[in-house]
């Protein structure tokens, strides 16, 4: 397994929509585990392929306390989704930065596992948000694109700031 370099906001690549897994192999089950230790390493509850600059439809989650009960959805679709609910959200992707954001309540989601094979789950609460912020990473949307645009302004000028520190 390998820490994968995780993409930050406004970073295009974060923008590039994701195309369908044909076949569940041994090189998607690769990056689903080097998904899943870049999550862990970084302290996240989920993570899209996307994120790391690979454009599949993959996504690794684990909303658990103890952070043992990983979730994988490859080519996730979602199938309903009833009910509003605002809560704050973070993001790998944009780091330090949390803000309110208004998603659907409850989901329902089909996709495959890290085997290949179809399952269908319903989902509310933090994993209902989880699976629809990283879902959006999928299609190429980032959580700040639901803020305002000052918002999304000062989001910017701090990230690209905080880089320029780094250097």
């Amino acid at each position: 397994m390998a820490l994968l370099p995780i993409l930050h906001y406004p970073d295009p690549r974060l923008h590039t929509r994701a195309t369908p897994v044909g076949n569940v192999d041994d090189e998607i089950r690769r990056l689903v585990d080097d998904m899943a230790q870049t999550m862990r390493a970084a302290v996240g509850i989920g993570l899209a392929a996307t994120q790391v600059n690979v454009h599949k439809r993959v996504i690794v989650l684990d909303v658990s306390e103890d952070q043992q009960h990983l979730q994988v959805f490859i080519n996730p679709r979602l199938v309903s989704s009833e009910g509003s609910v605002e809560r704050e959200e973070g993001c790998l992707s944009v780091p330090g930065i949390y803000d309110q954001v208004t998603r659907a309540e409850s989901i329902v989601v089909e996709a495959l596992d890290r085997d290949g094979k179809l399952f269908t789950l319903r989902a509310e609460g933090l994993l209902a948000t989880c699976i629809q912020h990283e879902m959006d990473h999928l299609e190429g949307k980032v959580f700040v694109e639901y803020l305002s645009q000052l918002k999304q302004n000062r989001i910017k000028n701090k990230l690209r700031k905080r880089a320029r520190e780094t250097l």
